[in-house]
């Protein structure tokens, strides 16, 4: 959803959560198919498919263990042990059962979630479920366990809707994708300690590298979708948009130069709570009418 997303999911994905309540699978090959509860998304990309899943997959699994054992050389990476670490990989837990009904390969997955102590407003998720945070999007957004499966949704249906993996095959041949990964892990923990600095450098040359606005629209709603489905308020999307606006206004952060702007967003999310409320109502036993409002945990005006 941030710069390290278009760096880590992009470039380290260029170089370089078993399932439940799947219902029917997609159907691929219609454009603006229509997937269950009103949802729809474009067919998964053929230009995709020329580079290899296989390719990706290890390149990505390479890319993600080289930049977590420099995060823990350099004493950012929080131990399993952490309660943040804790949260974030009970949230993944409980979304990733809800990701194969929009790509099947998410079975097969090697999930991972790993925590950063940075004061960057980030996350990510690498293909194959290497996931992502930073520590400073979970304390400067003081986000809820519904913000977090927002957020962590998002970043999921990147991955599962393969938007960077058609970035690689359109954009550069295998050869250079593995140079970028490598430029991205040696570049983020290996020049500077200080691993702000680093990721602001290197977004100015991959600035090209971000999502389209369709793709954005995708990650949104398919990530607002599997978190609905394990229990979290789809509500917390348009908060969290909210906070990142509010975040913004007092020191400018990157999101908004590589993504769709937040009202816009917002529209988006409102437009389908007819259909995301029902199915965290579901989740939750009960109904639409008998949901509580939403409940941040900051004053948001």
């Amino acid at each position: 959803m941030t710069k390290l997303k278009h760096l880590a999911a992009s470039l380290s994905l260029l170089g370089v959560l078993g399932t439940a309540g799947l219902g029917p699978a997609l159907a691929q090959d219609d454009r603006n198919t229509t997937v269950q509860d009103g949802i729809k998304v474009r067919p998964l990309s053929r230009f995709a498919k020329l580079v290899p899943a296989e390719t990706i997959n290890e390149a990505a699994a390479q890319q993600y263990m080289e930049m977590m054992s420099q995060a823990q050389q350099k004493g950012v990476l929080l131990p399993p042990s952490h309660p943040e670490v804790q949260r974030l990989r009970n949230i993944a837990k409980r979304i990733i059962p809800y990701t194969a009904r929009w790509n099947q390969e998410a079975t097969q997955w090697q999930w991972q979630v790993n925590l950063i102590d940075s004061k960057d407003v980030n996350a990510f998720c690498m293909p194959g479920g290497r996931i992502g945070f930073f520590t400073g999007i979970l304390s400067s957004l003081k986000l809820t366990d519904d913000e977090v499966a927002a957020v962590m949704g998002h970043e999921i249906a990147h991955a599962l809707r393969e938007h960077s993996r058609e970035k690689a095959a359109k954009q550069m041949g295998t050869t250079a994708i593995a140079r970028l990964g490598g430029a991205l892990a040696s570049g983020i923990f290996g020049i500077d300690p200080g691993i702000t600095g680093t990721i602001a450098n290197y977004g100015a040359q991959f600035a090209g590298l971000k999502f389209s606005r369709d793709d954005e629209r995708e990650a949104d709603l398919v990530g607002l979708d599997i978190a609905a489905r394990a229990g979290y308020d789809p509500r917390a999307g348009i908060v969290l948009w909210r906070k990142m606006a509010a975040l913004d206004k007092r020191a400018p952060i990157e999101v908004f130069s590589t993504h769709p702007g937040g009202e816009s967003r917002i529209n988006e999310m409102q437009a389908h709570m007819n259909v995301l409320l029902p199915v965290y109502a579901r989740a939750k036993g009960t109904s639409v009418a008998k949901l509580p409002p939403y409940q941040t945990n900051v004053a948001l005006r």
